[in-house]
């Protein structure tokens, strides 16, 4: 007879680890709540630059890591989370002395990079499901294909669409991707060790339960 947490994607890190427990319902409202407080979190830790409207911030780290570990649908829902608590006035977008919290960050020149997470966690966690977080090289492919979202939103949104005034393409790309994508890139190479690391900790424990029920 299967276990409540049968339910939850063995082909996940969050499935594996809680394989077998009974808490299904309980461990997908937590690992929501702990992907949305950390990258609420990784907003805080925020450094404005002079020539950009754009602060360099740990949040794309998180938005990918989250969906990785998650899984497509429960990374996304993570991020649709945070959105709806900045959307409502909570401080949990990055600090600013110029963009405001609220709803009317989503519109600013930032709103691009943020609305863009739900599907670059989506992204991340549809190809980890994949197996893609289990080797390193793939790891990294599956967190550049999320970032790769967020910065074509982010570059799209600041160009043509941004309040109180859009920049156009080339402006929008020396503010909104130059002067962040290899640190990004420096950053997802790092963290899509993580992945590979934990799976060898836990021995990939769904592939195992899988092998078993075919056999």
């Amino acid at each position: 007879m299967p276990t409540p947490a049968a339910s939850l994607p063995r082909s996940t890190l969050l499935g594996a680890l809680s394989a077998g427990r009974g808490v299904d319902r309980a461990v997908r409202i937590a690992a929501v709540l702990f992907v949305t407080a950390l990258t609420a979190a990784a907003a805080q830790v925020s450094i404005p630059l002079p020539f950009t409207p754009v602060p360099f911030t740990l949040q794309p780290m998180i938005v990918l890591l989250g969906g990785a570990a998650l899984g497509a649908r429960l990374g996304m829902t993570g991020q649709v989370l945070y959105l709806l608590l900045g959307a409502a006035g909570l401080p949990v977008f990055a600090a600013s002395p110029v963009l405001p919290q609220g709803l009317l960050r989503l519109l600013g020149p930032t709103g691009g990079y943020l609305l863009a997470y739900p599907l670059a966690a989506f992204i991340a966690g549809t190809l980890a499901e994949r197996g893609f977080d289990r080797r390193y090289v793939t790891s990294v492919i599956a967190m550049a294909a999320g970032l790769a979202v967020v910065f074509a939103s982010g570059v799209l949104w600041l160009a043509w669409f941004a309040r109180p005034a859009a920049l156009g393409l080339g402006p929008a790309l020396s503010a909104g991707l130059y002067p962040f994508v290899l640190a990004d890139l420096l950053k997802i190479c790092a963290a899509a060790a993580v992945m590979p690391a934990v799976w060898k900790v836990v021995g990939a424990p769904g592939r195992r339960a899988d092998v078993g029920k075919q056999a």
